[in-house]
């Protein structure tokens, strides 16, 4: 090999081993796709926290909503791969926005996945008023009412989204959907009774119903969930094809020097190891993720994974 090429390797193995010393020397942005309230804004909170101390930083949330998350992903994909600004993403901003708008700037490879968080809990619920007391009966009061019930959700191509139009295809229903700009906002109109419903995560909505604020109908997971035990499963329900589960995980620009991100990976494993932290996810609906699941590798495959079931599943748009 030529002296110049063996001297630019040694070069990098010198900048790359300085990074992974200093890194992190300041404080560090999250990047949340939704406005505060929602799942992936309470899952960031308690990840941020506990990464930051790992650390030896801060790092701040900073909520940048609107587009289903478009304009948060548009930022990080554009945002200098230092490891000073990361994501947290989720199935419908890293995976369904693909399909949803095809014509977004950024791809897959603008990103550089870290690990996963956790897995979560999609839930349907209803204003407490709703005629319909059960998913059996919300059906059918649909398909006796087609168009005229409205869903909320946190935005086309978030997770909320999907939630929503799964429900949509397994109970053969038309409903109009609202978007909005995260899962807070949703939440606080279905609180106010101006929406009728909303497809949501058990992270951010189990909190009402558990104080009976709204009535929860279905989760569609395959198990029932500790904290909402009176929750039936969307089996239960007598509507089995509603499945849904989300997930949550960090990301950098692409590009970002791997010190940087071996360094996010041991904070993120380091902060889900801790009892207490996984009590918070499992208190919040939320499933944290195992070791084969806290790695970059695993996060790509599922991307790719959702991206191909989407091209599928996600045929129209609303």
């Amino acid at each position: 090999m030529p002296r110049l090429a063996l001297a630019s390797l040694a070069l990098v193995g010198l900048v790359t081993s300085a990074t992974a010393q200093t890194y992190p020397d300041r404080a560090i942005t999250m990047i949340v796709p939704f406005a505060a309230g929602g799942a992936s804004d309470v899952i960031a909170r308690i990840i941020g926290e506990r990464m930051g101390q790992a650390l030896g930083t801060t790092i701040i949330n900073e909520n940048v909503a609107g587009a289903g998350g478009v304009i948060a992903l548009n930022r990080v994909a554009a945002a200098k791969p230092d490891g000073y600004t990361i994501l947290i993403g989720n199935t419908g901003t890293n995976a369904a926005s693909y399909v949803l708008t095809p014509d977004v700037k950024f791809t897959p490879a603008s990103f550089s996945p870290v690990g996963l968080i956790a897995k979560t809990a999609p839930v349907l619920a209803v204003k407490n008023d709703f005629p319909a007391k059960t998913l059996a009966e919300f059906v059918s009061y649909l398909k006796a009412n087609p168009g005229k019930v409205n869903l909320a959700h946190a935005g086309l191509g978030s997770s909320n989204y999907l939630i929503c139009k799964n429900f949509i295809a397994a109970a053969k229903v038309e409903v109009t959907l609202v978007s909005y700009r995260g899962a807070g906002p949703a939440l606080n109109d279905l609180l106010g009774g101006h929406v009728d419903g909303v497809c949501d995560n058990a992270a951010s909505i189990a909190p009402s119903i558990q104080t009976e604020k709204v009535k929860g109908l279905a989760l569609a997971s395959a198990k029932r969930l500790e904290i909402l035990p009176d929750l039936p499963t969307s089996a239960e329900g007598g509507l089995p094809e509603f499945l849904a589960e989300g997930w949550n995980a960090i990301f950098t620009p692409a590009k970002a020097p791997e010190a940087v991100i071996a360094r996010l990976n041991g904070a993120l494993r380091s902060s889900i190891a801790d009892p207490a932290i996984r009590k918070r996810l499992n208190e919040l609906g939320s499933t944290p993720a195992d070791e084969a699941e806290m790695n970059g590798e695993h996060v790509r495959r599922i991307v790719e994974s959702d991206i191909a079931r989407y091209k599928v599943t996600l045929a129209t748009k609303d």
